[in-house]
C-alpha cells in the first residue's frame, strides 16, 4: 500500500511540475523579474520612451544561426542574452514591435533572406559553414536598418544598438546637419600653394550618412530642419545667425562644437604665425562654458615629429589620446583608441554655471598650461619641452554639456522675428576644445590606387566625429540611454582567491627560485673545473658533491611544483564546491523539500479520512 502511495505522489509531483512548466511558458511569459544587480535585462527608461515614440509598427528579424554554431558556448550565450533583451522590446511595445527569430540554416530561404538584408555572416562553424549573428528591421514605409552581426565586445552598448536600430524606423527621415564653419571642408585652391585640394575627409564621411549643409559664418539663418549644428572653427558669426543658433539651443537644439585656442592647421599658420589663429568662444562664454586661451601641453601623451635636426623627438602641443584618456562608459568614445590632435584648450564651466559637464576627452596627470603667444615663439620641440616646468595636473579636452542655461540674448537684434527664448533647462551640448581634429593629417593617410586617392586612417577621429553626430541626433530618450551592465559578471571571489594565494605563495617561491639558482651556480661550477682539469676521473669528493647538488635540484623543482599547485587548489576547491552545490545538494534538497510536501498532503488526507469514517 505505502510502495502504491509513494508512485501515486512521484506521478502526481511530475504531473504537477510538467503543468506548472507549461503555464508558465505560455501564460506568464511577460512577467519577469530582474534580480540582476545592473539590470541587464530590464529596458532603461530611455527606450521605453524611444517604444512610446512609435507611430508605425516595426518589425524585426532576428537572425542567429543555431544549428551551425553547435558547441560555440559563449556566442550561445550572448545571442539567449541578445533574443531576450528583444523579447523585451517587443513585449513593453504594446504590439508596435513584431520580433521574429529565423535560424538560417545553410542553403535555405532563411539564409537568402538574411543575405538580402546585408547581414554579415562569419564561418565559424566546424566546417566551415556561415553563422548570421545579426538583426534587422523594417518599417511600414519599406525602409531597412540593420546590425549586421552582434559583436560580443560592445555588450555594454546593445540596448542602445537595438533602441538606435528601432528610432531609426520610426523617425526615418535623413538627419540634416548645418555644418557653420569657413574652413575649406569641401576642397578648393590652396592659397599657399595655388593647387586644389580634395575635400576634407571628414566632411565626406558626414555627407555619406547625412543630409550636410555648409554654412558660412556671414549667413543670416540656420537651414530649415535643421537636427544638428555643427561648429567647426568659427572665427567670426554674423549676429543674426548667433542669435539663431543661440535660439536653437534654447529650444533644446543639439550643438556640437569644434573650437580651438590655436587651429595650428591653417595654410598660414603652418607658415609660421605671429598671433593665435583662435576660434570664437562669446556664445560658450555667455552660456557659461570657458575655454582657455592657452594651449595644453602633454609631454606623455605628445607624438613623435620630425625635428630640424632631422632627428625624431616628442612634441607636447601635438597629442594622441589613447584609450586611458576616453570616457569608456560613454558609447561615443567606448570603442576608440586613439584620437590625434593639436594645440588643444582646456574645457571648464563657469562658477555661477548650473550646467553639467561630462568628460569625454581628457589629459594625463602630467599636463600643463602655455600661452598661446608663448607656444607660438618657441622654434621647436625641445624648447617647448624646456618651458613647460612643473607639468603635474590634468585637464578636460572635451565633453558633453547639459542642464539649465541662460540666452547668450537679451533681446532679439534687430530684424528678427523669431520668438525669444530666454533659457532652457535641457541643454544638449559637445564641446571639443581642438579643431585641429577634424585636419586629414592627423588621423588619415592617403595614398593612390589607379589615379584614385585612398584614405586609411591610422586614428579614430572620424569615427569620434560620426559618432558624436550619430549620438546627437537621435531624439532625448535615445540620447539618454548609456552602457548597461554586462552580461558577463566577473568571479570576484575566484579573483580574490587568487591575490591571496599569491601573496601566500610568491614569497615561497621566490625564495625557492633563489636556492634553485644558486645551486644550478654551485653544479656549473664544479662541472667548469673539471672541464679546465681535462681530467677524465673526478674524486669521490667532488662526485658526491654533483650528485648532492643534483638531487637538491631534484628535490627544489619539485617543492616548485608543489607551490604553483597550491596556487591553484583553493579555486579548485571553490570550484569543486560550486559543482556540488548546483549538481547534488541543489537537486537534494529541492527532492526533501518535494518529500516533505508530499508528506504532508498524506497526513492531511489520511486525517480527512480518518475524521469522515469516523
Amino acid at each position: 500500500m505505502n510502495k502504491i502511495s509513494a508512485i501515486a505522489s512521484l506521478t502526481l509531483l511530475t504531473f504537477l511540475f510538467v503543468s506548472l512548466v507549461i503555464v508558465n511558458n505560455q501564460l506568464l511569459d511577460q512577467f519577469r523579474v530582474d534580480l540582476t544587480e545592473n539590470k541587464v535585462y530590464s529596458l532603461s527608461t530611455g527606450s521605453k520612451a524611444v517604444l512610446k515614440e512609435i507611430n508605425e509598427p516595426v518589425t524585426l528579424y532576428f537572425f542567429f544561426s543555431d544549428t551551425t554554431s553547435k558547441g560555440m558556448t559563449g556566442l550561445r550565450n550572448y545571442a539567449d542574452r541578445v533574443k531576450s533583451l528583444l523579447k523585451e522590446f517587443s513585449q513593453s511595445s504594446e504590439g508596435k514591435v513584431v520580433l521574429k527569430v529565423i535560424d538560417p540554416k545553410p542553403f535555405s530561404e532563411a539564409e537568402d533572406q538574411a543575405s538580402r538584408f546585408g547581414l554579415t555572416a562569419a564561418n565559424l562553424g566546424a566546417v566551415g559553414d556561415p553563422v548570421y549573428f545579426g538583426l534587422a528591421g523594417t518599417n511600414a514605409y519599406d525602409d531597412q536598418f540593420t546590425i549586421g552581426f552582434f559583436d560580443p565586445q560592445k555588450e555594454q552598448f546593445l540596448e542602445y544598438d537595438i533602441a538606435k536600430l528601432i528610432y531609426q524606423l520610426s523617425d526615418p527621415d535623413p538627419v540634416k546637419v548645418a555644418l557653420i564653419t569657413d574652413l575649406p571642408v569641401s576642397g578648393g585652391q590652396n592659397p599657399m600653394t595655388g593647387e586644389y585640394t580634395d575635400p576634407m575627409v571628414f566632411f565626406e564621411q558626414l555627407s555619406q550618412l547625412y543630409d550636410v549643409e555648409v554654412v558660412s559664418g556671414s549667413a543670416t539663418a540656420l537651414p530649415d530642419n535643421t537636427d544638428v549644428v555643427m561648429l567647426a572653427h568659427t572665427k567670426s558669426l554674423s549676429a543674426t545667425l548667433s542669435y539663431a543658433i543661440d535660439q536653437f539651443t534654447m529650444n533644446n537644439g543639439r550643438i556640437i562644437a569644434f573650437v580651438d585656442p590655436h587651429y595650428e592647421s591653417d595654410p598660414m599658420a603652418m607658415m609660421g604665425a605671429l598671433e593665435p589663429n583662435h576660434s570664437s568662444f562669446e556664445l560658450l562664454n555667455k552660456w557659461g562654458i570657458d575655454i582657455s586661451s592657452s594651449i595644453i601641453l602633454d609631454a606623455k601623451l605628445g607624438l613623435d615629429v620630425r625635428s630640424q635636426s632631422g632627428g625624431v623627438v616628442r612634441h607636447p602641443g601635438i597629442l594622441g589620446l589613447t584609450a586611458k584618456n576616453l570616457d569608456r562608459k560613454d558609447v561615443t568614445t567606448a570603442n576608440l583608441e586613439v584620437i590625434n590632435g593639436a594645440s588643444f584648450g582646456a574645457l571648464t564651466l563657469d562658477e555661477t554655471s548650473a550646467l553639467n559637464l561630462q568628460p569625454l576627452l581628457t589629459t594625463s596627470a602630467n599636463a600643463v598650461k602655455m600661452e598661446a603667444s608663448t607656444y607660438l615663439q618657441q622654434s621647436s620641440p625641445e624648447a617647448i619641452q624646456r618651458q613647460m616646468g612643473d607639468a603635474s595636473a590634468s585637464y578636460i579636452l572635451g565633453g558633453k554639456i547639459t542642464g539649465k542655461a541662460n540666452s547668450a540674448f537679451a533681446t532679439p537684434p534687430q530684424g528678427s522675428e523669431q520668438k525669444h527664448v530666454s533659457n532652457t533647462n535641457g541643454l544638449k551640448l559637445v564641446v571639443v576644445a581642438d579643431a585641429d581634429i577634424l585636419a586629414d593629417r592627423y588621423w588619415v593617410q592617403q595614398s593612390s590606387f589607379f589615379g584614385q586617392p585612398i584614405y586609411t586612417p591610422f586614428a579614430n577621429n572620424g569615427d569620434f566625429i560620426t559618432n558624436l553626430v550619430d549620438n546627437m541626433a537621435g531624439s532625448n530618450a535615445l540620447i539618454s540611454i548609456r552602457s548597461r551592465g554586462s552580461f558577463v559578471r566577473p568571479f570576484t571571489t575566484v579573483v580574490d582567491l587568487e591575490l591571496k594565494a599569491e601573496e601566500r605563495f610568491r614569497e615561497q617561491e621566490e625564495r625557492l627560485q633563489l636556492q634553485l639558482q644558486q645551486t644550478e651556480d654551485k653544479l656549473a661550477q664544479l662541472q667548469a673545473q673539471q672541464d679546465q682539469s681535462g681530467s677524465l676521473v673526478i674524486s669521490a669528493e667532488q662526485q658526491n658533491a654533483i650528485d648532492e647538488f643534483i638531487q637538491q635540484r631534484v628535490e627544489i623543482r619539485k617543492k616548485l611544483r608543489e607551490v604553483r599547485f597550491e596556487l591553484e587548489r583553493d579555486i579548485a576547491a571553490l570550484g569543486n564546491f560550486l559543482k556540488f552545490i548546483n549538481v547534488a545538494a541543489a537537486p537534494v534538497v529541492l527532492v526533501c523539500l518535494l518529500y516533505l510536501a508530499a508528506r504532508m498532503l498524506r497526513r492531511r488526507a489520511g486525517k480527512q479520512w480518518m475524521g469522515e469514517t469516523e
